[in-house]
């Protein structure tokens, strides 16, 4: 396993500018313009969402042939009903009828199958700006660009739609796992820290306390599809290109978004990572938890502003001798260590393949020679 980096933004950034896209998942309209301040709380864009269309049995609910059901109906094709309002009706002023369940438009009549079709009223939805900061560049009808100076750390798997919350950490170690018992009525409406690893039984207890975001270091596999529940392993079939994490359909229901710094399995989380986090305990935050594995690639991020600094554009830093890196390989995923050089040609490695390679100084004073995209330079 591995989890290369290909945009080559660290994933610590200590204090940096933050770019924050937030789109409509429909058209819209765009409330703001560039070079204004917003407010987390503040409505920048909103749109009408469509909702599904009711199809109901007409024939089933009067008990009559579907050749019958136009007869029957109370409203035409076209015309819009309220919920609870009479559909069709069967016979007599005290026969059978059949309601409306929702308020819509009725688009279809279909007297060979008895089905009569209601599509509901859009429903208004509106997006936040999510944090503080400056409008910088809009999409029109679709969304806006926020920039921020901001701490940020990137993971490497996450689930679940953009939330804000207020950082609470519940561990005092990045090897210590989140139990149930820790999450409580505190931890509403808030984003926890953990260490470690985090199980399915606290997953639930999160989402019964209203946590809104969890991060964590790493997650056994088999917990968190029994947290998601997925009977079976369909939903990770790998299938390079068209792979893409996390399929919406099947993650719509998630109720909390969650974000792995490290990967799958007991992971202590990344020192570094785990002492910025720490030291950002109870600042508001926001956090976006959308993997990508195909262009364009996105990370899960966690968004945390600052009220000093000067912006500064994202750290390209270079991959160099004396560089601090994280170890993205499986064996050692998630330490430290120092670069010490880097192979001028291709070598051999392990494996028995020749590859651009770095030779890393480890934190117990061991080294080893990895190639050079199972490293990422920390901010």
């Amino acid at each position: 396993m591995t989890v290369y980096n290909p945009e080559g933004v660290p994933p610590l950034i200590s204090a940096g500018l933050a770019r924050i896209e937030r789109l409509l998942p429909y058209p819209g309209e765009v409330l703001f313009n560039p070079g204004r301040r917003v407010e987390p709380e503040d409505v920048v864009a909103t749109t009408l969402m469509p909702a599904p269309p009711h199809i109901i049995n007409v024939a089933r609910a009067l008990n009559i042939p579907p050749a019958d059901v136009y007869r029957a109906m109370r409203r035409e094709k076209g015309v819009k009903i309220g919920a609870g309002e009479v559909l069709a009706r069967s016979g007599s002023l005290f026969g059978r009828r059949c309601v409306a369940p929702v308020s819509g438009e009725i688009t279809d009549i279909d007297t060979e199958t008895g089905y009569v079709t209601i599509v509901p009223d859009p429903v208004e939805q509106e997006l936040s700006a999510g944090v503080r900061g400056v409008v910088t560049e809009i999409f029109p009808n679709r969304g806006l660009v926020i920039e921020t100076l901001a701490a940020q750390v990137y993971g490497v798997f996450g689930l679940g739609a953009d939330q804000t919350g207020v950082l609470r950490l519940l561990v005092t170690d990045p090897s210590d796992s989140v139990q149930p018992e820790q999450i409580d009525t505190r931890s509403a409406y808030a984003i926890i820290i953990g260490g470690a690893a985090i199980s399915a039984a606290a997953l639930r207890r999160a989402v019964l306390e209203q946590v809104r975001g969890v991060i964590v270091g790493g997650i056994e596999e088999h917990e968190l599809r029994q947290f998601l529940e997925w009977a079976g392993t369909e939903h990770w079939t790998e299938a390079l290109p068209a792979w893409s994490l996390p399929d919406a359909r099947v993650t719509a229901d998630l109720k909390l978004t969650l974000v792995l710094t490290e990967g799958f399995g007991f992971r202590p989380m990344n020192e570094a990572i785990f002492g910025l986090l720490s030291s950002l305990d109870r600042q508001e935050a926001l956090i976006e938890g959308r993997t990508s594995l195909r262009a364009p690639f996105r990370r899960p991020r966690v968004i945390v502003p600052l009220s000093r600094g000067t912006p500064a554009e994202l750290p390209r830093l270079a991959l160099r001798p004396g560089a601090t890196v994280r170890l993205l390989d499986d064996a050692h995923l998630g330490r430290m260590g120092t670069i010490r050089a880097l192979s001028a040609t291709p070598r051999g490695l392990a494996s028995g393949v020749g590859l651009p390679a770095v030779h890393v100084l480890l934190e117990d004073d061991s080294d080893l020679w990895l190639p050079r995209t199972c490293v990422e330079v920390l901010g």
